[in-house]
């Protein structure tokens, strides 16, 4: 079929701007009249939108068409607004306008004009055309300067952004902002953490509903769920403050009060008002730190608090308000807590629409060095005192720091502690190797007093290694006393540089009792048996 050779234009009838009439509207510019005067626009189909109580401005403004432009077809359409600036009312119209006139894109070569109408009339014609109900680009026009009788100005302007590589740039360079701030502008080489960054920095922008941060303590669920809020306010999607408590270090009415407040009188000791969290939290981001340890009561009182945005406080039979973004945080396996009875299962299904998994410290052990030198940095900043390593103790301090003998128990805690001391105890702004091997003696001696062994795997670090790998429903299925096997496999895998040097580590005493050691196989058929390959571990791809 082949295309018309002029474009067919929708365009609200001018009520203000083209009700002119008289002699004198031709000393005036009139958007639809003069839209059709350019030589270079031609105009072959024009649908005029407006209502039954403008027929005789409609009539003059047809006429006056006919005399500049006489081969343009006009059509009327009238919309039967009873409110012209009721947005639902006058989008609901605009849409079924659209699904009247029935475009084809392939022959119909179709602009909107956005130059009339009301602004609730050019917004929902933007919209219409933008999801491409009219399947349009929008024809913008303009006035002549003062004392010039010509039609005007009028400019094309497609919604294929892909098109304009400025803008394409802009925003590749806000997602690219997005992600640094998410990471604290720290470099980080690991896939399983940028790519966790990259999700979450597409997520918080456009939903404003519950996430879940898991991961073990330290892993820096805190940190993030401020950097989320700081990105959150950057792009002015919230007003309001960021407000931060710990689940575990409130309980019973005092968990009542500090989250949902109370009435003075309401216990004893409670001589005001108290407004709770929640409120203070209006407008805002509250983070929920070990969410799993709320009691069942405040979980129910949260959930109608999220859903609803009303809470009753303590002691008041009168529901206030509070309309805020929900984060928790938690390092336990909440879904065995609701098997327990010990979470509901109907809060956990509300909060765990978006959750993310923060590997620990030793997962990201690529990401160290750049963590030491944030720790560094930060730590100058706070004390106003510059500390660097020598060459020799950066060297020794990162050797140990990336090894199996590094359990990192506290995670990104353990690292900042380190840090801290070392930069406090260095002479002349000078970390040593003497300071160094001090530090690395006490790393050791604290994790062995919490852990024994500095090798041993903490549950919640063997689930966040294992989830990525096999997918929350295999994991499921696989015994606590294989995971635990398995997730040591895994590790070893990683921190060798081939499966033989894996296999020769693992089996390095049964070995010795066998005729003939093919220590590679013995493990590729262990991996096997979960549905894993060692290129698949190393990758930290599933099989």
């Amino acid at each position: 079929m082949t295309r018309s050779r002029g474009h067919t234009v929708v365009s609200f009838l001018g009520t203000q701007l083209d009700r002119l009439q008289g002699r004198d509207r031709w000393d005036h510019w009139r958007p639809n009249v003069a839209m059709c005067m350019h030589e270079d626009l031609l105009v072959s189909r024009l649908v005029l939108l407006t209502e039954p109580r403008y027929g005789k401005l409609y009539e003059v403004v047809v006429a006056d068409l006919a005399e500049v432009s006489p081969e343009t077809k006009v059509e009327r359409i009238d919309l039967g607004l009873r409110d012209p600036w009721d947005f639902e009312e006058v989008f609901d119209r605009l849409w079924h306008t659209a699904q009247r006139l029935a475009f084809d894109p392939e022959d119909d070569d179709v602009l909107v004009h956005m130059t009339t109408g009301t602004h609730v009339a050019q917004i929902c014609l933007f919209l219409l055309t933008e999801t491409r109900h009219f399947p349009a680009r929008l024809l913008q026009t303009g006035p002549p300067p003062p004392n010039m009788k010509v039609p005007g100005t009028w400019q094309i302007i497609d919604l294929d952004l892909s098109r304009f590589d400025k803008l394409a740039q802009r925003f590749a360079q806000e997602r690219q902002q997005g992600e640094s701030l998410l990471k604290s502008g720290i470099h980080t080489a690991n896939r399983a953490f940028n790519e966790l960054i990259t999700q979450v920095e597409r997520v918080a922008p456009l939903s404003k509903a519950p996430m879940l941060l898991m991961g073990p303590t330290g892993a820096g669920k805190s940190q993030l769920a401020r950097r989320i809020y700081d990105l959150k306010k950057q792009r002015h999607q919230l007003a309001g403050p960021f407000v931060e408590v710990n689940c575990a270090t409130i309980r019973g009415d005092g968990a009542h009060s500090a989250l949902f407040g109370h009435k003075r009188g309401a216990f004893t000791g409670a001589l005001q008002d108290r407004p709770g969290l929640l409120r203070g939290a209006d407008g805002g981001l509250l983070f929920l730190d070990e969410i799993g340890e709320l009691g069942l009561d405040e979980q129910a009182m949260l959930l109608r608090a999220l859903e609803e945005k009303r809470f009753l406080p303590l002691g008041s039979d009168k529901e206030v308000q509070s309309d805020f973004q929900l984060i928790a945080g938690t390092n336990r396996d909440l879904g065995a807590a609701v098997a327990r009875g010990a979470f509901r299962e109907d809060l956990l299904a509300r909060i765990n629409l978006w959750t993310f998994r923060l590997p620990g410290l030793s997962q990201r052990l690529e990401d160290v060095e750049p963590n030491v030198d944030y720790e560094l940095d930060r730590w100058s900043q706070q004390v106003g005192r510059r500390v660097h390593f020598s060459a020799e103790a950066r060297r020794a301090y990162l050797k140990f720091a990336t090894s199996p003998a590094a359990a990192w128990r506290g995670n990104f805690r353990d690292l900042n502690g380190s840090i801290t001391r070392l930069c406090t105890l260095a002479h002349a702004g000078r970390i040593t190797e003497a300071d160094v091997a001090g530090e690395i003696e006490r790393l050791e001696a604290d994790w062995r007093r919490d852990g024994g062994d500095p090798a041993a795997i903490v549950d919640a670090d063997d689930d966040t290694l294992l989830v990525g790998l096999l997918g929350e429903q295999r994991l499921a299925a696989i015994d606590r006393f294989d995971r635990v096997q398995l997730a040591a496999v895994v590790r070893c895998c990683r921190r060798s540089h081939s499966l033989s040097a894996a296999g020769r580590e693992l089996f390095a005493v049964s070995r010795t009792k066998r005729a003939t050691a093919n220590d590679a196989d013995r493990l590729r058929k262990y991996l096997a048996r979960f549905g894993l390959d060692h290129a698949a571990v190393v990758a930290g791809d599933g099989g």
